[in-house]
């Protein structure tokens, strides 16, 4: 299922950049309505109605050109060594996304226009991190970029074409390094027959079909996972995103079929690299207040049952499971792994 916005604004500056251009063409292509701003201020126009304003922003998709602010890069371990950002914003309305929490104002989706300058900084930072760079069990991935902390590169592939030209740029570096991206798409045809030489690992971000209700205007579950095993037979290292788990009634026998799932959709792949994260449901004050407006009525439990408040590096706080239930849920997972996919490589637990 592609996502289309309805309408794609397009700052002044942007358009000094070919890739900018090449986004504009593209959109205006498949039937967006392009707006060319006469500025670099973003005029969102939105209704007053707070449903319809974030309606109308989830369905506009906006072309800016990245500060240097934003092209210094950010530790995002456990993922990677480095975050680097194509966009922020996602166009998806998944019930406990993490992003209502961190990124200000309405929910639009920025796309950087100045993408070859954002790719010419990353030779800086080889070597450098604390995750791969460092910890022995992981050092044969390289230096780490991660792609999609503020979004979801692939969902927006169609219009941008940034992930391509982002996978063909690293396939070039020769050094050892990693791009990485997770998704809840599945629309990987630009993707298959790109020169990655093994340098970009795609993960799909997965849950079971019970809580599929939290994860509107996303690909199934089914889909993702096809479309995770065609990378993989196109000679990518593939993984599982398995977040954000949720310990609602019935998880076992929930979060076993989906495991079941991903070994039946991945079976026939010869020589698969996979690797597992697993992320269990966590949120602020600050997001559940943004989610519950959003998402009025929405049956995902934010209660603090079975909850324990835990301090942010940055000094916030958050709600996770207890530790009664975080050890029942590891416990389950170590061992369905074990079993199901035993030749996967679980990276972290969080």
């Amino acid at each position: 299922m592609a996502w289309r916005p309805r309408r794609l604004l397009v700052t002044r500056s942007s358009m000094a950049f070919a890739h900018g251009r090449a986004i504009a063409d593209r959109a205006a292509a498949q039937g967006v309505e392009v707006v060319l701003l006469p500025g670099d201020r973003l005029a969102l126009d939105l209704p007053d109605d707070p449903r319809r304003a974030y309606a109308a922003a989830k369905a506009t998709l906006a072309v800016v050109v990245a500060p240097p602010s934003k092209r210094r890069l950010q530790p995002i371990a456990p993922s990677a060594d480095w975050r680097v950002d194509l966009a922020e914003g996602c166009p998806a309305h998944c019930g406990y996304c993490y992003l209502a929490g961190s990124l200000k104002g309405p929910p639009i989706t920025r796309v950087y226009a100045n993408l070859d300058e954002i790719l010419g900084g990353l030779p800086d930072y080889l070597g450098q991190g604390s995750v791969t760079s460092r910890q022995r069990d992981r050092a044969g991935e390289g230096t780490t970029f991660e792609a999609s902390c503020y979004t979801d590169p692939l969902a927006l592939e169609p219009i941008t074409g940034a992930l391509s030209a982002t996978i063909a740029w690293f396939g070039r570096w020769d050094a050892p390094v990693q791009l990485r991206f997770t998704t809840k798409f599945a629309g990987v045809d630009p993707l298959i027959d790109l020169n990655h030489r093994g340098r970009t690992r795609m993960r799909a971000s997965i849950n079971p079909r019970a809580f599929a209700r939290f994860e509107g205007g996303t690909d199934p579950v089914a889909a993702r996972l096809a479309g995770l095993a065609r990378m993989a037979m196109a000679g990518y290292p593939v993984g599982l995103t398995i977040a954000p788990i949720i310990a609602a009634e019935g998880w076992r026998e929930a979060y076993g079929a989906l495991l079941a799932d991903a070994a039946a959709a991945l079976g026939a792949v010869p020589d698969l690299d996979l690797t597992i994260e697993l992320i269990t449901h966590r949120f602020t004050a600050g997001s559940k207040a943004v989610l519950d407006r959003w998402y009025p009525g929405s049956s995902l439990d934010m209660g603090l049952a079975n909850r324990t408040t835990k301090r942010t590096k940055f000094g916030g706080e958050k709600q996770v499971y207890d530790a009664e239930t975080m050890r029942a849920l590891r416990d389950f997972f170590a061992e369905a792994i074990a079993t199901t996919l035993p030749a996967a490589r679980v990276l972290y637990w969080t």
